[in-house]
């Protein structure tokens, strides 16, 4: 008891925070702050950016991403480094028994110029692109990355393939990749370019699901138990929008000046029986000086030509881009090159490039469930001198939505770069991986991996 007490005496005879200790803390906390500010003003900023030219006149960039003093367009370095640095290897459609099916189907009668068409052909482009990317590697040993190209959704419309072939096909496909086995997939990389997603593969949550998926299509769960998209590992990527509009120099349509647009608002695409779209169409009869709502036509006499289909989603100072199949919409991509504002009446969309670009600042989205006119009395209460601050910013930006090399300053693919450089692991495992005390990689007959050989079993 009494040695107690005697430490019990010397804890309040001498504590341990002294007011010289809290007056000492408190300038150590305000002096550490100024030197921070300090050393920040000090050094430039970030080389990791897309340089997408110098920003519109009267327009504060800054609202819609960070950028630095030229106007380039910053990417965080928390996560993604200083500069890119990844190499990328591309399996060759020789190299793989039945690899050829999921690009020409089953008699190899699918064109691949006609897979480069339509609002799916991300899925070709960014295989050819790669091709001739330099973080392309022709070595396996030494890549951070594997990309399994296949145009499926191409090759299943055109009736190439069916959907059990489509499955069967890339089972075979992925039981001929060691690496892949190796990895359990977590390294590998593949496209699917619609509403579907991963479920163009009927057995993808077997087999791919720890894979890096490159789709538009952030949600399926209207349809199914769950996505198949994951927002730690996968990646959204935007719809492919016509290259006569993309491409440098005069496109195949000049966006019209606000006074010389009819409509307040249109929305140019089928019914397909979906509530927002019947809505709207409803709407569009409701106040047809105001909202277009054509009912697209896909073959015959009333279908709309390239040029066309622009000039009517020209002709409104917004564009509305309701969901359809799912959730994501071409149209929204396509309001930035028309110069109309998209809104968006899709309440479970996901949007490409989240940690770059403010979309608040370029776009509108609006409840789905509150399609009527009062919408209409909105947008039509957003001044036009509003409207054109906002096509200026996304102005500034769309040009991440266009399919361009990566060595582009401003491309999908250059941004693309930054973002599977997030997903590079030093280290590799899987459930029928093992490691021995040299480093050496086995299978559970602690075979090295160097000598494993396909076909290889499958989860």
């Amino acid at each position: 008891m009494s040695q107690a007490r005697v430490f019990q005496a010397h804890a309040y005879a001498s504590p341990f925070c002294t007011r010289a200790h809290k007056i000492s803390a408190l300038f150590l906390v305000t002096a550490t702050f100024f030197l921070t500010r300090l050393f920040d003003q000090s050094f430039p900023p970030s080389s990791c950016y897309l340089d997408h030219g110098r920003p519109s006149p009267n327009v504060d960039n800054l609202h819609v991403a960070k950028t630095n003093a030229a106007g380039h367009l910053l990417w965080p370095e928390r996560g993604y480094g200083s500069y890119l640095s990844l190499k990328i290897y591309v399996y060759d459609e020789n190299e793989i028994d039945g690899l050829k099916h999921l690009f020409y189907g089953r008699d190899g009668s699918i064109s691949t110029n006609a897979c480069l068409k339509g609002q799916w052909a991300s899925q070709v482009k960014i295989h050819r692109l790669l091709l001739e990317s330099r973080f392309r590697t022709r070595k396996k040993e030494e890549a951070d990355l594997f990309f399994v190209p296949a145009y499926v959704k191409c090759v299943r419309m055109l009736g190439g393939l069916n959907d059990k072939e489509i499955n069967q096909t890339y089972v075979k496909v992925l039981s001929q990749m060691p690496y892949f086995r190796r990895s359990g997939g977590r390294d590998h990389i593949f496209v699917f370019p619609s509403g579907a997603g991963a479920h163009l593969f009927r057995s993808w949550a077997t087999y791919i699901n720890r894979s890096i998926i490159l789709t538009p299509e952030g949600d399926r769960t209207d349809k199914r138990d769950a996505s198949a998209f994951n927002s730690w590992k996968d990646i959204i990527i935007p719809g492919n929008v016509d290259d006569g509009m993309t491409k440098a120099g005069p496109t195949i349509f000049q966006p019209w000046p606000l006074s010389k647009r009819r409509y307040l608002a249109n929305y140019l695409g089928r019914a397909q029986n979906k509530v927002g779209r019947l809505k709207l169409i409803e709407l569009a009869r409701e106040y047809p000086d105001k909202l277009e709502c054509p009912e697209l036509q896909f073959r015959g006499p009333n279908k709309l030509g390239r040029l066309e289909y622009f000039q009517h989603l020209g002709n409104a100072k917004f564009c509305l881009a309701p969901r359809g199949e799912s959730s994501w919409t071409l149209r929204f991509y396509e309001a930035f090159f028309v110069e109309c504002v998209p809104v968006i009446l899709s309440d479970q969309v996901e949007l490409p490039f989240q940690n770059v670009i403010d979309y608040t600042q370029i776009s509108i989205k609006w409840p789905s469930t509150s399609i009527g006119p009062e919408l209409l009395d909105y947008l039509a209460s957003i001044p036009d001198e509003v409207i054109e601050q906002i096509i200026a910013r996304g102005r500034q930006v769309r040009c991440l939505w266009v399919y361009a090399p990566d060595s582009e300053p401003c491309s999908t693919m250059q941004a693309l770069m930054w973002e599977l450089q997030r997903k590079v692991r030093q280290f590799h495992q899987s459930a029928e991986t093992f490691w021995l005390h040299n480093g050496s990689v086995v299978n559970r007959d602690l075979v090295e991996f160097a000598n494993w050989k396909p076909p290889l079993p499958l989860p």
